[in-house]
């Protein structure tokens, strides 16, 4: 088990490329847990492609959109029955439960996401059900900089803070890998503005794909145009990996719209936004929360953009996964992070 108070500062740097982030005081159980699912001009858009009927959702599992007030009333319910949940599920005298969200399905079911406080601590990597193990007072670091591969370094590093030993890590940044895509002639949600294209799918939460034109941080430039035709197919053309990735963003909206009922990411209705042409020869494609954003590298050679709609669905999952269940990218709850 592990936990953390709100207490944050920065530490030295150890190398000039590392910048570190001393994020809290933590309690920490040796043995390792992890997360489980307690969830419970004028502006035009182009017509959306429907996307191939791969899945169907279970009837009544669909989620229900809810008015701010539907929410805040589930949510006080919540409330009002977590001390009642906590000692249903056998937490001791010194653990809590706050809640976090409710969603609720056609059916009528309630998830509702709590996480656990220990003696006023809120407890870090898992909701409920962590592994056994005595509690220790420990700090979490967060580390920057880069990996070897190129991808930005969001590393977790959880420390005993008695004796600096240091007693777990866990990767923030998700990534994978894929190949060169090529979708052929599609259609892609744009936005004009007096004789102006530019890649903001307006019928999507005004997703956004940017260019980072070889860069590593940053939103980059919105890609832009006097036509609404992007690209050529080769990846010699900067709009070519920028079409795709908005079509796999397109996609991958279209997914969880129609077939589990959510609006986005967050399930907000708000958009995140897509990064091109990551680096140099940077062969990965990644998804961070830091930023809500989806960035992609060019492949070896700078002609092998990792922009296929299966890393864009996969990559952005995680960014859904992170939105409902929070689980942390290691061990079991990071082998439930990537599997879905």
């Amino acid at each position: 088990m592990r936990s953390s108070s709100s207490r944050r500062g920065t530490s030295h740097r150890r190398t000039p490329h590392t910048p570190r982030r001393t994020a809290a005081v933590a309690l920490f159980g040796v043995a390792v847990l992890m997360t489980a699912a307690v969830q419970g001009g004028t502006a035009v858009a182009a017509p959306e492609k429907t996307p191939p009927a791969a899945s169907k959702a279970i009837p009544g599992s669909e989620s229900v959109k809810l008015t701010p007030a539907q929410r805040a009333e589930l949510i006080r319910k919540a409330e009002a029955g977590k001390a009642q949940t906590a000692r249903d599920l056998g937490l001791g005298a010194k653990e809590k439960l706050v809640v976090r969200d409710v969603v609720k399905d056609a059916d009528g079911t309630v998830h509702t996401r709590y996480e656990r406080t220990y003696d006023g601590l809120p407890v870090l990597g898992g909701d409920l059900w962590a592994a056994s193990g005595k509690p220790v007072l420990a700090y979490e670091t967060v580390v920057g900089g880069l990996q070897k591969d190129g991808t930005p370094n969001e590393l977790h590093v959880i420390t005993d803070a008695a004796t600096g030993k240091k007693l777990y890590e866990y990767q923030g940044i998700e990534n994978g890998t894929g190949n060169t895509m090529y979708s052929g002639t599609v259609t892609l949600g744009t936005t004009q503005s007096g004789s102006t294209y530019n890649l903001t799918d307006g019928a999507r939460g005004g997703h956004k794909t940017n260019n980072l034109n070889r860069g590593t941080s940053g939103t980059g430039t919105l890609f832009s145009g006097p036509d609404d035709v992007w690209g050529n197919g080769s990846p010699s053309n900067a709009e070519t990996a920028g079409a795709d990735a908005h079509y796999g963003a397109a996609l991958t909206w279209d997914y969880y719209k129609n077939v589990h009922g959510r609006s986005g990411i967050k399930g907000d209705g708000v958009g995140a936004y897509s990064r091109v042409h990551y680096g140099n020869n940077y062969v990965n494609a990644f998804w961070s929360d830091s930023c809500f954003c989806m960035t992609y590298g060019d492949g070896a050679g700078n002609t092998n953009p990792l922009t296929s709609i299966d890393v864009a669905g996969h990559e952005m999952t995680h960014g859904v996964t992170s939105n409902t269940a929070g689980l942390v990218y290691s061990g079991e709850s990071g082998g439930l992070n990537e599997a879905t």
